[in-house]
């Protein structure tokens, strides 16, 4: 798809590149596996379009930064995921402020 870059669209560019930031934010360490409730954390970081502004190759440390700063800032959301096994609109909310207060302390 690299190679054809520049012949598509905008909406299309934008579909790649963020599949590409999707497929870094799930990779997993073997025999380690996520928690659920972090897991859905950083797909909603993802696909509400929270990475694509950052380089593939700082994806990964996002991730793991940024569920840090979850834990510690905002611990009622993962409790609460892992309690409901639901992401509540006032969830998603809190989420997307703790998104926009990370990224503006965050260096890709």
């Amino acid at each position: 798809f690299a190679q054809f870059g520049s012949d598509l669209d905008k909406a299309t560019q934008a579909q790649l590149t963020r599949g590409e930031r999707m497929v870094e934010l799930l990779k997993q360490e073997q025999y380690v596996p996520m928690p659920v409730e972090k897991q859905v954390i950083a797909i909603f970081a993802g696909t509400q379009g929270h990475l694509d502004d950052l380089p593939v190759e700082a994806v990964r440390r996002f991730e793991t930064e940024f569920l840090a700063f979850v834990d510690k800032d905002y611990p009622e959301v993962p409790h609460n995921i892992r309690q409901t096994k639901d992401l509540s609109d006032e969830d998603a909310r809190r989420l997307e402020e703790a998104v926009r207060a990370f990224k503006a302390t965050f260096k890709a």
